[in-house]
């Protein structure tokens, strides 16, 4: 069982003006099987939670604690996050002119693992999962993200989280810029993930289509930097309904 425990987790970004407070107090456990809607508007600190947890270094962890199964997340490199099990897919992932897709993902998975998968297992893996997520053959010889659409990069996102297989998963607004048919792909390679009951989630996201196809065990409201409102699924289908001006309006 892998746990992760965020306690009054502080977070500041550097500004023209100087240092701002984003994160103000922030207090989340995630477990094993869990999955856990952080939801929000605009500007509330969902997505710097995500960065601050992979290490960003735009990101300065003011006050408060990451663990990791006991172990201080603070104090690792962001390799060594990620080879202590922590996965984040990106609202924005980055092009990487040169490397091919299955160079990328066989380096990261030896870097994880600390050893070269055997190739005809890995290959027959790749494949697999790629099916799986209605990606081309020829997609694993195309460099990492140049020129693809929005849909094959969070796809390509959820075939790296499928592949190195973390403790952790943060998914941060993974439906953005999807159209239904490639949201429902993406949703059923983080089901299948799910499944495994060895991952918690962090599904970090604006709107609620994507929780028709996961649904959360836990659903946090994030406004001004910290969490306003908790709750089930049914706080999900609340926000459907009345959107955030509430919470903005008591928050102001």
């Amino acid at each position: 069982m892998t746990t992760l425990e965020i306690r009054d987790l502080h977070v500041s970004v550097e500004t023209k003006e100087g240092a701002k407070q984003i994160l103000r107090g922030v207090d989340l456990t995630v477990r094993s099987g869990e999955t856990h809607a952080i939801m929000g508007p605009n500007g509330s600190g969902k997505s710097t939670l995500a960065y601050s947890l992979a290490g960003h270094p735009k990101y300065t962890i003011t006050s408060g604690s990451v663990l990791l199964d006991g172990e201080d997340v603070l104090e690792m490199s962001v390799d060594e996050r990620a080879r202590a099990g922590m996965f984040l897919a990106m609202q924005y992932p980055v092009e990487v002119p040169g490397v091919s897709v299955s160079n990328f993902l066989r380096t990261a998975k030896t870097a994880i693992d600390g050893q070269a998968p055997a190739l005809r297992h890995w290959v027959k893996d790749v494949r697999g999962a790629m099916e799986q997520l209605r990606m081309d053959p020829s997609f694993a010889e195309r460099n990492v993200n140049e020129g693809f659409s929005g849909g094959e990069k969070k796809r390509h996102e959820i075939l790296q989280m499928e592949l190195l297989k973390p403790r952790i998963a943060i998914l941060d607004e993974t439906d953005s810029g999807l159209d239904v048919d490639a949201l429902r792909v993406v949703s059923e390679g983080v089901n299948r993930v799910r499944s495994t009951g060895e991952v918690g989630v962090l599904l970090i996201t604006h709107y609620t289509r994507i929780l028709r196809y996961i649904k959360p065990d836990f659903v946090h409201v994030f406004v001004d930097g910290r969490i306003a409102e908790e709750g089930g699924p049914e706080l999900a289908e609340r926000l459907e309904a009345e959107g955030y001006d509430r919470y903005v309006g008591a928050s102001a």
